[in-house]
């Protein structure tokens, strides 16, 4: 693995904004799911898709910005259940191995031979695992902020008493166990879960609202008050981004195994796949040690002054 290190100064360093895509629909997917999905850049150019984080964050307009359109054909999409797919916040069949099907079928819907993926955060999860299970789709790997969903990481992140991110930002910590009763307290995510998927609607809302907000709070290096607004004022984004989140989180992503995608990374090695990754050095949600598990694999630009932000949810 090569690692070399940089420092963004916070220039503008992405494409002119793409302001409509010349192709959005919706596709079946089965279980009565439909994803939605759009298409920009130059329909004859080198396919890559996006990979959107969350889970359940949805895709995002200027994820189109990171390609020069000229030369790629961009694909977004909205895995189940969030952004512009239906039906909306629906846990129903909502797995990740029905993603990676999700993502099989549109790549053949599109009449696409092999794609390049590009991803952050639980889009860098996603497309390990996608990757891991069809190699022969890929064309490359680009990652950002590297998650493989082990207990390990989430616990950092949400579980009181780990010396995690409760050290780091513990205003926000504080706030994110404030709705859940001490006795509870020793599982956050599943305590959330329970809410997020009760029957009182109230309930319900407030806790998505609470949820998001911490991890919109903590996701980037300086506090982004527009960035948190997405979670404090779309009750709509923020109710499909903390129930399909929790419910991957509680269910471990359904791996059969906790390092499953690490492990995996020979498949990518021996598939001579090329992997890109890039590492904000103060990402708290995505461990540098991620990106340290992987270094046999992909060449590394570790960004001295990136957080998980770098390309959102």
């Amino acid at each position: 693995m090569n690692i070399s290190t940089s420092s963004l100064d916070g220039r503008e360093v992405l494409y002119p904004e793409i302001d409509v895509a010349h192709t959005e629909s919706w596709l079946s997917v089965g279980d009565g799911h439909e994803v939605f999905y759009e298409i920009c850049g130059n329909p004859a150019g080198v396919p890559v898709v996006v990979v959107h984080g969350g889970p359940g964050g949805g895709s995002n307009p200027y994820y189109r910005q990171f390609f020069d359109p000229s030369f790629y054909r961009i694909v977004n999409f909205d895995q189940r259940g969030c952004g512009k797919s239906r039906p909306h916040a629906s846990l129903h069949e909502n797995n990740t191995w029905k993603i990676i099907g999700d993502m099989e079928t549109l790549r053949m819907h599109l009449g696409i031979e092999k794609w390049a993926l590009f991803g952050g955060s639980w889009g860098a999860c996603l497309s390990l695992a996608y990757a891991q299970t069809h190699p022969s789709r890929v064309l490359a790997l680009v990652l950002r902020g590297v998650f493989t969903l082990r207990k390990v990481e989430l616990e950092w992140f949400y579980q009181i008493g780990a010396n995690g991110n409760e050290m780091i930002f513990p205003e926000a910590f504080e706030a994110l166990c404030e709705p859940i009763p001490v006795s509870e307290q020793r599982d956050i995510i599943g305590a959330y879960y329970r809410r997020l998927t009760g029957s009182n609607d109230k309930e319900r809302v407030a806790c998505a609202r609470t949820w998001s907000v911490y991890e919109m709070t903590t996701s980037r290096l300086f506090v982004d008050p527009e960035y948190i607004s997405r979670a404090a004022d779309d009750d709509a984004f923020a109710l499909a981004f903390a129930r399909i989140e929790t419910h991957y989180f509680v269910h471990g992503g359904w791996f059969e195994k906790e390092d499953q995608l690490v492990k995996g990374a020979k498949i990518l090695e021996e598939s001579k796949i090329p992997g890109f990754i890039v590492q904000g050095r103060y990402d708290v949600s995505c461990m540098c040690l991620n990106v340290a598990l992987l270094m046999a694999y992909a060449l590394l630009l570790v960004c001295l002054s990136c957080q998980n932000g770098v390309s959102g949810a």
